[in-house]
């Protein structure tokens, strides 16, 4: 058996092979799982113990120490996921009986929604690439595509012109492992048929090239560029909330709950493999409706 410092590499090894090959678990993930378990095996070492001792009480322990070193309850509770990922590896490999964190609780982390646009916001935001050149017909594309489906930033500027089937009113988006078809309102199949009739043919550097986005010089759009069109187009609508790319597909999620939409149509839509991902919008419309309330509300 391998040890450094006090720290089972052997297990730590086994560990990371698991979460790459068994879990498919990214790479900055597994180095991220990795790191909280060692810096853990650091604090352990402090008082004596391996790896394999620690107890309920000493992760506990562990926590409250992180917190009054100034650690975020986030940051508490994404090392508590790592280390409770790790022991439960040595249980199903037969290493441990039992895992030390079970039952162990993490910080209270208080939960930020989503900012959310209205839909005059909404209006007001998507108004803003004017269809006078290159630049404003695609604008007006990408923006309207981003809010007519809610697809993330990454699966927009991954769409290739095969993705798409506007006589349908449909786009084809694969991502994380889930394939799903969007429909498309008429303003926004609109705004693509103009790109890329009229627009694209002129961009693109390479007839071969398969994305449906390019940049001026002629290939795909990546998320940095699109950050920047974000940007300007939110100082120049003037709207003071803080605008990101995913805020288009947060406000397209909430507008749809507040029109009647159910959320397993709207999980669907957005790609969510879990419920509880989308039952965050149920949270934010209501709040938006108490907000409301009180403020129109006469004796409120």
């Amino acid at each position: 058996m391998k040890k450094r410092e006090g720290i089972n590499t052997d297990d730590l090894k086994r560990y990371g092979d698991y979460l790459a090959n068994e879990r498919h678990a990214s790479q900055n993930t597994t180095t991220a799982y990795l790191r909280d378990v060692r810096q853990f095996a650091d604090y352990l070492r402090g008082q004596g113990r391996e790896l394999r001792e620690a107890t309920g009480e000493t992760i506990q322990g562990y926590m409250m120490w992180m917190m009054n070193r100034g650690k975020s309850a986030a940051s508490a509770t994404r090392s508590l996921a790592s280390i409770k990922s790790f022991y439960n590896y040595l249980v199903s490999a037969g290493v441990l009986r039992t895992s030390p964190a079970r039952g162990v609780v993490s910080a209270r982390v208080e939960r930020k929604y989503p900012e959310i646009l209205t839909s005059r916001e909404v209006e007001l935001f998507l108004e803003q690439p004017r269809c006078v050149d290159a630049k404003g017909f695609r604008d007006h594309a990408m923006l309207e595509l981003l809010y007519a489906t809610g697809i993330r930033v990454s699966e927009l500027i991954d769409l290739d012109l095969d993705d798409l089937n506007l006589p349908a009113g449909f786009i084809h988006c694969a991502s994380k492992g889930r394939e799903r078809m969007i429909p498309l309102y008429h303003t926004a199949v609109k705004a693509l048929q103009d790109y890329i009739w009229k627009i694209r043919p002129q961009l693109v550097a390479d007839g071969e090239e398969p994305a449906l986005f390019v940049n001026m010089n002629g290939e795909r759009m990546t998320r940095q560029g699109f950050w920047k069109i974000i940007k300007f187009y939110q100082e120049k609508a003037g709207i003071e909330k803080e605008i990101t790319p995913h805020t288009l597909r947060h406000s397209f999620a909430a507008h749809l709950l507040e029109n009647g939409a159910d959320l397993r149509s709207i999980q669907e839509m957005l790609g969510h493999a879990d419920i509880s991902s989308t039952q965050i919008y149920t949270h934010v419309v209501k709040r938006q409706l108490k907000d409301v309330y009180q403020k129109a509300h006469p004796r409120a």
